[in-house]
């Protein structure tokens, strides 16, 4: 019986002030008191990025909250995190992330099906505010034809 993957905390407002163009998913380094933390939802990925730095991905500003069972072991909450992916995805990671001004923000983190935390980063590009606009009418005239649609049948 295969289990589901389990999310631990969704960037929200990334999808609301960058524009998805790909996603990715990479393996994290933690300690075990940040992933008894992980477990227990005390993480939070608000002006969270990533970044290449020498041949690595380090995900900067993600808090996870201290444990509170921890001993003297504990983390630093806000300390940088190494992100495991394969050299040839780096390497693409690089080449966009440098050419055209793209970024690498997390979007979710979850424990997959072997119990594994995972970050699912996107390679996004910033919206300006006539965008996001954009994006609220068009949700909303979407809602309203479900609506319509709703009421019909």
């Amino acid at each position: 019986m295969a289990k589901e993957k389990k999310v631990v905390a969704v960037n929200r407002k990334a999808r609301h002030d960058y524009s998805i163009l790909e996603t990715f998913e990479a393996g994290i380094v933690l300690t075990g008191t940040e992933v008894k933390s992980l477990r227990r939802g005390k993480v939070s990925l608000q002006d969270s990025y990533a970044d290449v730095k020498n041949g690595e991905v380090w995900i900067y500003n993600l808090h996870i909250s201290p444990y509170e069972h921890g001993n003297i072991y504990n983390h630093d909450p806000k300390r940088p995190r190494k992100l495991l992916l394969n050299k040839d995805e780096i390497a693409y990671l690089v080449g966009k992330v440098r050419e055209r001004g793209l970024t690498l923000i997390p979007l979710s983190i979850y424990f997959n099906e072997r119990g594994w935390a995972k970050v699912e980063l996107g390679l996004a590009k910033g919206k300006k505010l006539y965008d996001k606009r954009r994006d609220i009418a068009e949700r909303d005239e979407r809602r309203e034809l479900e609506r319509l649609y709703k009421l019909k049948y």
